[in-house]
């Protein structure tokens, strides 16, 4: 998908069509937290491939350290940010953040920011 239609465009869909759903989970009952958090898991993963090649073809020539570099940094940040919303739980309650998390899928906003790197590409071939 990454090749046809853009992978800027593939992790624009796959961020930002996971926040619909995500602002859902905090009101919805067992079996349809158990169904969005399946669609979630779907609709994040799928992006992983096009981040990463994307990342890749901002650095060419740099494929194993920029893979090295986004998998230590994605699991890394896993880890801080799994203690950092623990500690919030303690002090607040799960409710919270459970409701605080349903938010974090639209920092793919910020997507709008990356290089538009497929018109550098068409250019050079």
């Amino acid at each position: 998908m990454g090749d046809r239609i853009g992978r800027k465009s593939v992790i624009w869909v796959s961020i930002l069509g996971a926040a619909p759903f995500t602002l859902l989970l905090p009101y919805a009952n067992l079996p349809i937290t158990a169904v969005l958090s399946v669609i979630i898991g779907f609709v994040l993963a799928s992006a992983f491939s096009a981040i990463l090649v994307y990342a890749q073809e901002l650095m060419p020539g740099k494929v194993g350290m920029v893979s090295g570099l986004f998998f230590g940094f994605a699991l890394g940040m896993g880890g801080i940010g799994s203690a950092v919303l623990g500690q919030l739980i303690d002090l607040t309650n799960i409710q919270f953040v459970f409701q605080l998390c349903a938010f974090l899928p639209l920092l793919g906003l910020l997507t709008a920011f990356l290089p538009d790197i497929e018109r550098k590409r068409a250019s050079a071939i």
